[in-house]
């Protein structure tokens, strides 16, 4: 099985932003890397007639970072294909793939008021309940008391397919259905393209923890406080991460 066959390659000219995906996509007859991504996307390129790619704008509040309309010769049927673009410049870089007060993913989670009193102590919004915490703003996963520890875990656990869904893929007419990891460097850079679904096992099914560190991980996804933001109050939202570029390694 050759590289395109399995969804990644080497692209000599490298990757500096979406805007270089998107003139990928609309220079398509020429571009070797844009055909291949078309033929993952299981298109005969004989078929094609035109491609018209549009970065879309992150206010609308999808998962899809470029669309890529795709008009078949004959049919005349247009097919939309949404692609979630992650760019990394390492190999252990972490992204940042959702982020949002803890009062947004109650109203989208039905989070139960023990769990959300948790998280937001997690998180910083609601101050700590003990006396010595690593961190005077926030208690770490690892400082709840046992019996709280296991109430988040289940309601993870008994919610892990929906988590994973809503933070990956998204939903409505933005959800994401391709995931396009690019290096973001000049020369020889490494691409991989992969389905959603194959990105939202990969990623996400797998043993809900406690870190060592004292975050929550979801598989390979990690759920945290936000932080940073130079002390601002947007510190104190829920984030998940992941690592894109583990797809390289997923031959």
């Amino acid at each position: 099985m050759n590289l395109v066959e399995k969804g990644s390659q080497t692209a000599k000219e490298g990757f500096k932003n979406e805007d270089d995906i998107v003139k990928k996509f609309n220079n398509w007859k020429k571009d070797k890397i844009a055909q291949s991504w078309l033929i993952l996307m299981k298109y005969k390129l004989s078929e094609i007639e035109f491609v018209e790619a549009v970065k879309l704008s992150a206010n609308l509040g999808g998962k899809t970072d470029v669309q890529v309309q795709v008009t078949i010769k004959l049919k005349k049927a247009i097919d939309v294909e949404n692609l979630q673009v992650k760019l990394v410049s390492n190999p252990k870089g972490f992204n940042q793939i959702d982020k949002r007060w803890v009062d947004k993913y109650t109203e989208m989670w039905n989070i139960p008021l023990q769990v959300v009193s948790i998280l937001k102590r997690f998180t910083g919004e609601e101050k700590p309940t003990i006396k010595k915490t690593k961190d005077k703003r926030r208690m770490f996963a690892n400082e709840f008391s046992e019996d709280e520890q296991k109430v988040v875990l289940k309601w993870l656990k008994k919610n892990q397919s929906l988590i994973v869904s809503d933070i990956l893929k998204g939903r409505g007419k933005f959800a994401a259905e391709w995931m396009l990891v690019a290096q973001k460097i000049n020369k020889n850079a490494r691409w991989v393209l992969k389905p959603m679904n194959f990105c939202m096992n990969y990623f996400g099914n797998g043993e809900i923890i406690i870190t060592n560190r004292g975050s929550f991980r979801i598989g390979k996804i990690t759920m945290q406080r936000k932080g940073g933001d130079g002390g601002r109050n947007t510190a104190n939202m829920l984030q998940f991460k992941i690592n894109p570029a583990e797809l390289f390694d997923e031959e």
